[in-house]
């Protein structure tokens, strides 16, 4: 953390990132780095080759009630300083235009073209400025995420979209390339092995996967405009849980740390524990339901039933602790609610549970995971390189599973990982046998953190008092999501509301690498190599509707 540096080093870091641009210090492990203007490409390769940070998102908002401007905030991570370094590009209401990082950080380009579609905010330079978000016959004059724009206005589609289709393909020029010498198999956007809405074009020389395209965003939800309009503070964390019907909790307390660190309200420590007790089921439940997908998709139902079983014992866990078995409703600023503390009393059969959980699983996975059939199907099959999964800025597992030694809970804890000790699965191989071990040894870990958590219970309050939240503070709030990085931008604002929030899951990352994995693999590993990032779509995300006489598309929007 910033605090733990001593002042002649937070000198020294200020003073080289103040070359490029005004710095200072917004929480005390956030530092802001305005006008960098043209020095924003030296600025980042500093950032990421000399600090060994790493692009996280990118964050468009209307700042006009504010300063008169809109703004961009790129989020970049320094794991070793424990430290979120924000560049802010600012950009005239009357020609919104900033420069895009994409073409030296392609991990950057679903963020930027979102700031496009949701703020108007164009990014110089960028390869594809193609529509993301947004429909093809959405008038191309509104901004959801503008402060003008109503969050009950509703607007025609229009009856001529030729102009907007033509300048808002998602494809590059090799496209008919690929249609004509090669065959296009569609997967999704509803499959048998898919078990959300999704849509990739697959295109394969007879068995041979040559190329891929992935489209997403069938289920975008505008949470961020209902936050901002209509929830106040303490009920965000209700709909923060429902971005993901997995790893829910995570979500909701990324939010809250993301307003507590704005607010400098320190959370008491027997909350901070709950939530990282909570969060560790969450894990647990969620690798198990994973691997047992993986294994149904690999044509192992055996595998498959025997996960599912022992991750009941786990769900059985979190309905005893909260009253659901998932979307419990804990959090809220400041800390956890009443009822969901945790009684001496249910401390013994906690421990219980997990030893039977932690029995039950080794008696079983090493076989599994040691199974010629399984070996010969995931190993050296949908491999993400070292040097990819950092220029693609990849998280979690996914992350770890090609040499990326990253997790937010060791180098920027938060809640009380602090205080246990675990380490961190990492492995080389960069394929899918490497994401299934990283996630097995994971839930080990888990298990292990759980029983030390209960251990030293802290005898503190639930939650922090505090007046009121100041207003117009930056505030960034990240856990290690089952996933990976979930991040969570504010900036406080009046009346006790958000003035803007940016949920980040991980999946909106780790999916654009996905069709790099495909290249070059057989058609047949296509759904395991999807599958083995975990992907979550709801957490990242309109279907495209292809006109059969003319053969136009054009997104749907949910509303």
């Amino acid at each position: 953390m910033l605090q733990q540096f001593s002042d002649s080093k937070i000198g020294d870091l200020l003073k080289k990132l103040g070359v490029f641009g005004t710095t200072s210090i917004v929480t005390p492990n956030t530092i802001l780095i305005n006008n960098v203007d043209d020095k924003l490409y030296d600025l980042c390769r500093l950032l990421i080759e000399e600090l060994d940070a790493y692009y996280s998102t990118s964050i468009g908002v209307d700042e006009r009630p504010l300063n008169g401007s809109f703004a961009v905030y790129h989020v970049f991570v320094a794991d070793k300083l424990g430290l979120y370094i924000l560049v802010r590009l600012e950009a005239s209401p009357s020609h919104p235009i900033v420069k895009s990082i994409t073409p030296i950080i392609p991990g950057a380009d679903w963020a930027e073209r979102e700031v496009m579609d949701m703020i108007g905010v164009k990014f110089a330079g960028h390869p594809r400025p193609y529509r993301l978000i947004l429909p093809y016959d959405w008038p191309s004059n509104i901004y959801p995420l503008r402060k003008d724009f109503d969050y009950n206005d509703k607007y025609p589609i229009k009856d001529k979209i030729d102009k907007v289709i033509h300048g808002s393909t998602e494809y590059v020029v090799d496209k008919e390339v690929l249609e004509e010498e090669y065959t296009a198999v569609p997967i999704g956007p509803y499959h048998p092995a898919l078990h959300e809405p999704e849509y990739f074009e697959v295109y394969v020389d007879g068995e041979k996967i040559v190329d891929a395209r992935y489209k997403g965003f069938f289920i975008h939800r505008g949470i961020e405009k209902i936050a901002e309009t209509r929830l106040t503070y303490d009920q965000v964390p209700f709909i923060a849980e429902r971005i993901c019907g997995i790893c829910g909790f995570t979500h909701s307390t990324a939010y809250c740390l993301a307003v507590e660190n704005a607010a400098g309200i320190n959370v008491p420590e027997r909350a901070n524990y709950i939530r990282s007790i909570l969060l560790e089921i969450e894990r647990i439940h969620s690798h198990l339901l994973w691997m047992g997908v993986a294994f149904h998709l690999l044509g192992y139902d055996t595998g498959f039933m025997i996960m599912w079983r022992i991750r009941e014992k786990i769900m059985d866990l979190a309905e005893e602790l909260t009253g659901n078995r998932k979307t419990y409703g804990a959090n809220i600023v400041g800390g956890i609610r009443k009822r969901f503390d945790i009684s001496e009393e249910k401390i013994p059969y906690i421990k219980r549970l997990l030893n039977s959980v932690k029995e039950e699983y080794l008696k079983y996975i090493d076989k599994i995971v040691s199974m010629t059939e399984i070996r010969k199907r995931t190993r050296e099959v949908g491999i993400l390189t070292h040097e990819d999964a950092k220029k693609y800025s990849v998280l979690g597992p996914h992350a770890r599973a090609s040499g990326i030694n990253t997790d937010v809970r060791k180098y920027r804890p938060y809640a009380a990982y602090s205080e246990v000790d675990f380490k961190v699965p990492v492995r080389d191989e960069g394929d899918v046998y490497a994401r299934i071990i990283v996630r097995h040894e994971e839930v080990l870990e888990s298990i292990s953190i759980i029983s030390q958590l209960l251990d030293n219970l802290p005898k503190t309050p639930l939650r922090a008092e505090f007046d009121f939240i100041p207003e117009k503070r930056i505030g960034i709030g990240c856990t290690e999501a089952p996933r990976g990085e979930d991040l969570h931008f504010v900036i406080t604002g009046y009346g006790n509301k958000v003035y803007r929030w940016r949920p980040r899951a991980p999946s909106y990352n780790n999916l654009a690498s996905v069709p790099l994995m495909l290249r070059g693999e057989k058609l047949a590993d296509a759904p395991i190599i999807i599958a083995s990032i975990d992907p979550c779509f709801s957490c990242t995300d309109h279907v495209v509707v292809i006109d059969i006489k003319t053969g136009r598309r054009r997104k749907l929007v949910s509303r």
